[in-house]
């Protein structure tokens, strides 16, 4: 393919594509890689801060425990509190540096990448998980109690379902915003999109071109992701369609005795 004219920019646009396709592509492999398992991660390391910190204090419990719980407390916090209080970028610089420099840890640019991702998303979701806990009516965990369930047993049977629905629109929003953010993971060398559209542009200094091919790449990969998060909640939903039931099958397992017809005062017998 020749070279297009000076002022030719989907020329330009359409050259820099057949020239550097596959360095864009492998460029959004690694982003939606990173993305995806740090997101992945963020929310298992969120479920299990956000569940902890919901533990219930117990007055009554053993000193040596009390003491243990307001430890294991202050330790989530500061983990939530550093890590939501810090852009990504300043992260990823000082673990990727600093853990060589005060450790001897030489990890490699990739590790480092889903390492930092998904801590920075697991100390989002972790606030996102208390609320989402903290949002279902209290009346359901007493009434769990009541019927003998253990704390455990009304987490995993009672709230964390109801929880996760309620959390799924901000899980999208976590993966969304990390699709975008991953590109300031080229300040530690990972080959991400940005990085990869960065060295195309370099070659030929036709940096609105390469990055208008980007910003579109970015945005296909965004809104994909968010019409089947979507896609998803609606399926988790069910289709909101239902009927009334005519006879009281509990109540009546024969269909012998009279039923109230629904939509009127109409008394009649199946």
């Amino acid at each position: 393919m020749n070279l297009p004219n000076e002022t030719d920019f989907f020329g330009w646009v359409l050259y820099l594509l057949d020239k550097y396709g596959m360095i864009f592509l492998r460029g959004a492999g690694v982003t939606l890689m990173l993305a995806l398992v740090g997101t992945l991660i963020g929310c298992l390391i969120g479920l299990l801060v956000g569940v902890l910190r919901t533990l219930p204090y117990n007055k009554k419990a053993n000193p040596v425990i009390k003491i243990l719980y307001k430890v294991l407390q202050f330790i989530l916090a500061v983990y939530i509190e550093v890590f939501r209080g810090t852009p990504m970028i300043v992260q990823a610089m000082v673990l990727y540096y600093g853990s060589k420099q005060m450790f001897g840890v030489d990890m490699s640019a990739m590790f480092a990448g889903f390492f930092i991702v998904s801590i920075n998303t697991g100390a989002y979701m972790a606030e996102t998980v208390r609320g989402g806990i903290d949002s279902i009516d209290v009346g359901q965990t007493e009434a769990a109690k009541a019927i003998g369930m253990t704390h455990w047993q009304t987490m995993v049977s009672v709230i964390m379902p109801q929880t996760l629905r309620n959390i799924l629109p901000q899980i999208g929003n976590n993966l969304i915003i990390n699709i975008k953010d991953t590109s300031v993971l080229n300040i530690i060398s990972v080959t991400e999109l940005f990085f990869s559209g960065n060295s195309a542009a370099g070659a030929y200094f036709r940096y609105f071109e390469v990055f208008f091919i980007i910003c579109v790449i970015y945005f296909i990969m965004t809104f994909t992701c968010s019409r089947l998060l979507r896609w998803m909640e609606r399926k988790i939903d069910g289709s909101g369609y239902y009927s009334l039931v005519e006879t009281d099958m509990m109540a009546d397992p024969c269909g012998h005795n009279p039923v109230k017809k629904h939509g009127g005062n109409q008394i009649w017998k199946k």
